[in-house]
């Protein structure tokens, strides 16, 4: 299987560069959390790698393990700094062109704030 070639201009990858500024919810070694731009729910995080990595599947076969723990791990820290511990919340990952991945960095989006709805309109 091949992996799409990384996109060094994308959005999250100036943000990582610092060229666009973004409001830090989180930030370690490997891991950066900040407010989705535009937000589908009350609460809407951006988990991202600092890796350069295209997709959930690009991470998972090359991301090392220290990695790989570190951003699993932050999930609860950044839920809780979001405020999304106390009723819950999703975690969703787009995974190529099918999915609606709009941008080539692999990322998770963390919503809630409010009791969510189905997670896929049948169709």
């Amino acid at each position: 299987m091949s992996t799409p070639t990384y996109d060094p201009t994308n959005i999250f990858a100036k943000i990582l560069r610092g060229e666009i500024p973004c409001q830090k919810i989180y930030e370690n070694e490997h891991v950066l959390a900040f407010p989705d731009l535009h937000p589908q729910a009350p609460i809407h995080v951006l988990l991202i790698p600092k890796g350069a990595y295209t997709d959930v599947a690009d991470f998972g076969r090359r991301a090392s393990a220290v990695e790989a723990a570190a951003f699993f791990a932050a999930i609860p820290a950044v839920a809780a700094a979001a405020g999304l511990e106390p009723g819950g919340f999703r975690i969703i990952a787009n995974n190529g062109a099918n999915a609606h991945q709009e941008v080539p960095h692999f990322h998770l989006h963390l919503l809630g704030g409010r009791k969510l709805g189905a997670m896929l309109v049948k169709g």
